[in-house]
């Protein structure tokens, strides 16, 4: 008995050891797949007659704020911005103002809040708390658009007036309560009174709650008076074999309007002034504007006295902002520093744009890398210079070997003149609607036409062209193109003999020859677009960066697009209320709206030799809804939430799943559920009277 005791006590050793021999890493528990959850605030969320300036909010775990500056919003507008902090599981935010009687307070933190281990973001929290007797809970909703581009903007100011409802509060006074737009553009305004407001967007460079000029704003037409409804849904629970096993009835409380659509423009308004002038070369003076200026500045050399009367040509942009004038004048040339009195328009003290005159010395400073070239080559010449008399000496005596006398030969041979360099922007195969372009690295004085050529390839042989138009330059005055039309399938060649064309400083050209060839009409697609619009438009195709490709007026409803290369393209039309043929921003003070902008909601792809007939009802997509995803630059945030992870990756959800769907399907799953026309950006009212 006492020897079987022995054996099992044995056995039971043997075994707890074993188990000990296997050490294996401790597991950390499940991963944490939620937000964090509020377990208490002081004072509690909603709480009347608050008094003291600290709010701490309590968490079930540690808590990071996260992009506080640019996501988190307190109303009313403070003077001095809260303190707002996390402390392990707290979240402590530090009133610096007085607190105002009798008001409710809003901090509104979107998704700021997340968790210390996983990063699970807490989105669209708020709190809320009160200085009086009553907390005020009407709200305030919608989205935030750029107007030229539907893009959603993120975390830009959008606030109310209700004290002062005139126009001019926007431009001098603060506004009186504010939230942020989220990361698709999304904005609700919460604590605000029964009464009547007016709604503004604003990405508030300067920190002061009101418009400047320069800021990028939003304004909406009509005043708005919030209201708080509640409506009923029924949801049906379906059993495991899809049969119905309850109906349950809910009643929910929707805080109206929810729609409100914000139009941001930015009046592209700049103050009119000299920002830089400089002497980049000895030839080259540069004057730059800070803006457009309506005419060019006048230009009178002061110093040297003695000069031409025309002494430069002018190099100019459309919008007359950047100027080079090339002196032609060698005197000028030389000259170290050029005094010039210029005279040009600035805006003035009243916003209003005057004649200015300054006096400015230009003065070219070679760099260092200039002058160790200039070191250099002055260093080569010389030399050059010594061995040629070295060489001419031998000779003199009769002393040059066969390799000596070659060598100078060579170095009494006249130096070749300098040419200057025509660049051809054509090489190989280009489009039909290309034309034959070079570009010169100096203005030019004149181009011999007699001694421009144009041949067509027929089978093998080269034939001319007779009668071709004249070079033409462009608004820069360094390219020129050939203004005609190609034929589709066709090879050309164009020469530009030596010595044809002649620039400012009367040096000429070497030979250019620009071969192409023409691609046939086969390799194109049409596109003729059907669009539900019957005043001054025009259609914009566009290309994977939203870049414009090609445009088109509309005409009779239609917009069409001939001889476009294969590919998948956008488009956007632009309703051109004054018919200028470009987009116009809006303009506050004159009550102006910009020009609406719509987008087809799906790609277009163009297959060769392939002809594509659409109808567009630019209003039949919500307007939020438009703008393709692969074209959209602000991307919503994808959610930290591993649990939204986790599911989004279940369910593949993904670009690739989206680009499948059908081209010609319009997703009507606008913001709120509501859909945007967008004309005149009435859609508030609209939806009112679809709710009635």
């Amino acid at each position: 008995m006492k020897k079987s005791l022995q054996h099992i006590t044995l056995a039971l050793v043997a075994i707890l050891l074993a188990a000990c021999a296997n050490i294996g890493s401790p597991e950390g528990g499940p991963r944490d797949y939620t937000p964090p959850r509020v377990v208490k605030s002081s004072p509690p969320a909603g709480a009347c007659n608050v008094k003291g300036n600290k709010v701490e909010i309590t968490f079930d775990e540690i808590v990071n704020i996260k992009d506080q500056m640019k996501k988190v919003s307190v109303s009313p507008v403070q003077k001095d911005q809260p303190i707002i902090k996390s402390l392990g599981k707290k979240v402590v935010v530090e009133f610096r103002d007085d607190m105002i009687p009798n008001t409710t307070y809003t901090i509104d933190f979107s998704n700021s809040i997340e968790d210390n281990n996983e990063a699970n973001q807490l989105d669209g929290y708020a709190f809320s708390f009160s200085t009086g007797d009553e907390i005020d809970t009407m709200r305030i909703s919608g989205i935030v658009l750029r107007a030229r581009d539907l893009e959603p903007m993120q975390h830009v100011l959008v606030g109310t007036y209700s004290q002062c409802l005139d126009d001019t509060a926007f431009t001098r006074l603060p506004l009186e309560r504010v939230t942020r737009t989220n990361s698709r553009g999304e904005f609700t305004l919460m604590g605000l009174k029964p009464g009547r407001y007016r709604v503004f967007a604003l990405t508030d460079m300067d920190g002061d709650y009101h418009m400047v000029r320069t800021e990028d704003y939003a304004f909406y037409d009509h005043i708005i008076e919030p209201s708080v409804t509640e409506y009923t849904s029924t949801d049906t629970i379906f059993t495991f074999d899809r049969r119905v096993d309850s109906v349950m009835t809910a009643t929910h409380t929707a805080y109206l309007p929810n729609d409100v659509l914000l139009c941001m423009m930015n009046e592209d308004y700049h103050s009119l002034y000299l920002k830089k002038t400089d002497r980049p070369t000895m030839s080259k003076l540069h004057v730059l504007l800070s803006t457009a200026s309506p005419e060019l500045p006048k230009l009178e050399v002061i110093q040297p006295v003695s000069h031409a009367d025309d002494w430069y040509v002018l190099q100019g942009t459309p919008r007359n902002d950047s100027l080079f004038y090339w002196i032609t004048d060698s005197a000028l040339i030389k000259s170290d520093s050029i005094k010039v009195a210029m005279t040009y328009l600035r805006t003035d003290s009243t916003d209003a744009l005057s004649w200015q005159t300054d006096t400015i010395n230009f003065w070219h400073r070679k760099m260092g890398e200039e002058l160790k070239m200039e070191k250099e080559r002055q260093k080569e010449l010389e030399q050059q210079a010594k061995r040629l008399r070295q060489l001419e000496e031998k000779e003199a005596q009769g002393k040059l070997n066969e390799e000596e006398r070659d060598e100078l030969v060579a170095a009494r041979r006249p130096k070749p003149i300098p040419t200057i360099q025509l660049i051809s922007q054509n090489k190989g195969t280009i489009e039909v609607f290309d034309t034959l372009t070079f570009t010169t690295p100096v203005p030019l004085a004149h181009i011999d036409p007699s001694h421009v050529h144009l041949e067509m390839k027929h089978d093998s042989l080269w034939k001319p062209v007779h009668n071709i138009p004249a070079l033409k330059a462009t608004n820069d005055g360094m390219t020129y193109q050939l203004p005609m039309s190609l034929l589709p399938d066709s090879a050309y060649r164009l020469t530009i003999d030596s010595l044809a064309v002649t620039d400012i400083y009367g040096m000429h050209n070497d030979t250019l020859k620009i071969d192409v060839k023409v691609r046939a009409l086969e390799e194109y697609s049409n596109l003729l677009l059907h669009l539900n619009v019957t005043d001054s438009a025009f259609v914009q195709l566009l290309g994977g960066s939203d870049d414009v490709q090609r445009t088109a007026t509309v005409e009779n409803g239609k917009a069409s697009f001939r001889n476009v290369p294969p590919g998948t393209y956008y488009a956007r039309v632009v309703l051109d209320r004054n018919g200028n043929g470009r987009w116009d921003t809006g303009n506050y003070l004159q009550h102006l709206q910009p020009e609406e902008v719509y987008y087809y909601p799906q790609p277009l792809k163009l297959r060769r030799n392939w002809d594509v007939d659409q109808q567009w009802n630019i209003y039949q997509t919500a307007l939020d809804l438009q703008k393709p995803e692969a074209i959209k630059r602000n991307k919503p945030e994808q959610s930290k939430n591993k649990l939204d992870q986790k599911n989004r990756k279940k369910r593949g959800q993904n670009d690739e799943d989206e680009e499948e769907e059908e081209e010609d399907e319009f997703n009507s799953r606008g913001f709120q559920n509501n859909t945007y026309s967008g004309n005149k950006y009435n859609d508030y009212q609209n939806n009112q009277r679809l709710r009635k």
